[in-house]
């Protein structure tokens, strides 16, 4: 599982979150269409909700199973990381450009997992990491990291955010 500092693209402040994304490698993904009534995401005031997405690749493909049975934590990171990817790309849709996310303010992870699995916040750092690593200080936030006994479609984890935008 790579380490914030592995992820940190720059610690030059002048690049965009579109530049750190570029040296993570990694492109925005079209928003993933919402699968009941709801939208992807509400503005009110200064804040932006963001409804939960899950491990979703662009072809349609997602990532589903038991974390602690048939998916690993280091998986579960990934799928988490490719969660957080959504998000922004979530975010972008919205705003219209990234520059204008003020701070992550509250990070929601859910997980879907065996009773006896422990280590959920392991997993939600996939999404954690890459906020941080996208955004910089802006990207780091308040959170929960929890455990569902199932998610829609057997999904490995979903994560919902809160952010602060100009």
């Amino acid at each position: 599982m790579p380490s914030p500092s592995d992820l940190a693209p720059s610690s030059d402040l002048a690049l965009s979150p579109y530049d750190k994304l570029a040296q993570l490698g990694l492109e925005l993904p079209q928003v993933p269409t919402p699968i009941g009534n709801f939208t992807t995401h509400v503005r009110e005031g200064a804040l932006l909700y963001l409804s939960g997405q899950g491990p979703t690749h662009e072809d349609g493909r997602i990532h589903t199973g038991k974390v602690g049975a048939d998916v690993s934590v280091e998986e579960a990171y990934a799928h988490a990381r490719l969660t957080g990817l959504n998000l922004i790309a979530v975010l972008h849709t919205a705003l219209g450009d990234l520059r204008k996310v003020r701070r992550i303010v509250k990070v929601l992870g859910m997980v879907n997992a065996t009773p006896d699995f422990a280590d959920h916040p392991a997993v939600i750092n996939g999404c954690s990491d890459l906020f941080v690593a996208v955004f910089g200080d802006a990207g780091r936030h308040a959170r929960s990291a929890v455990g569902f006994g199932s998610l829609p479609r057997r999904i490995t984890v979903e994560i919902e955010a809160v952010v602060a935008v100009s």
